[in-house]
């Protein structure tokens, strides 16, 4: 990539080529790869120097459609054994833990209010990080200069990627509370087929007793995330839902429900796929107030 002057593998050209778009989606499996199951960040400068490689990412990121294929490091760990075999823990033990606490939200960061502004493995603003319709209706442009989107006001862009997550959600609200439906405890009993991917289940059946309330308190989930900016807590980091969205979630929830209801939530939150459901931005935010609400409810 260093051999020609632009960022792509044939320089003549000002775009990607069929090369370029051969290798990408399996370099985004090699970054997911490495950082989960032997704590190698490719796109760490400082320490591997591969200038070619980030500059090529970066300038993907730069273009809006690569929001419509780019996936995200948990949604590739969990898809790839299935395709080639389990993957191996090894490389550099300290950073394998933390990169992979990090990817799969164990970390108590990463998928947990409050959200740090971006991603430490993943960049979000090196491009659009949503849909050019939603950055530009929150009057939120790019650098005249690099095209990222880094520079932007931090309070406005949580806003934007929440108002996109709670959009999604509302949007097919009733079919999200019922295929959430699907972890709790009568859903469960459903005689299912195995698959050797750990989160497919496509013949999982709802449980139809605790779904009017998971859809309720999903309806209280997607409140939350378009009217945070009115009501938050007087706390340290002043980042958190307030008091009162907290105990609406328990006043929604009969006690009898809120095991199966947590159980629903999770694994919903388990199975929010990028780019299918929402771009990592916004699909970040969904997972983290997801998490809020299992947190309140329990």
């Amino acid at each position: 990539l260093l051999a020609t002057d632009g960022p792509w593998f044939f320089d003549e050209f000002d775009h990607p080529t069929m090369i370029d778009f051969i290798y990408v989606s399996h370099v985004e499996r090699m970054l997911a790869s490495l950082a989960y199951w032997k704590g190698v960040d490719l796109r760490d400068l400082k320490k591997w120097n591969l200038k070619g490689l980030v500059q090529w990412l970066e300038a993907f990121e730069k273009r809006e459609a690569y929001l419509a294929f780019k996936s995200d490091y948990y949604t590739h760990v969990m898809d790839i054994p299935p395709q080639y075999g389990p993957g191996y823990d090894g490389g550099f033990e300290k950073e394998r833990k933390q990169f992979a606490n990090s990817i799969n939200g164990r970390d108590g960061k990463s998928w947990h209010l409050p959200l740090g502004h971006d991603d430490p493995l993943q960049p979000l603003y090196k491009g659009p990080p949503l849909p050019l319709c939603v950055l530009e209706a929150m009057n939120l442009h790019p650098s005249s200069s690099s095209g990222s989107y880094e520079a932007c006001d931090e309070t406005i862009m949580a806003k934007a990627c929440r108002s996109m997550a709670a959009w999604k959600l509302a949007s097919n609200g009733a079919n999200v509370a019922k295929f959430a439906a699907r972890g709790g405890p009568e859903g469960a009993k459903n005689p299912r087929k195995t698959f050797s991917a750990p989160l497919a289940d496509p013949y999982a059946e709802s449980d139809v007793d605790i779904q009017p309330t998971v859809d309720a308190v999903l309806r209280i989930v997607c409140r939350v995330m378009l009217l945070w900016d009115d009501d938050v807590d007087n706390n340290k980091n002043n980042k958190l839902p307030s008091a009162e969205w907290r105990q609406a979630l328990k006043d929604a929830v009969p006690a009898q429900q809120v095991d199966g209801v947590v159980s629903s939530l999770g694994y919903l939150r388990d199975r929010v796929g990028i780019p299918r459901d929402l771009p990592l931005a916004a699909a970040r935010y969904l997972r983290a107030y997801l998490n809020w609400a299992i947190d309140a409810l329990e």
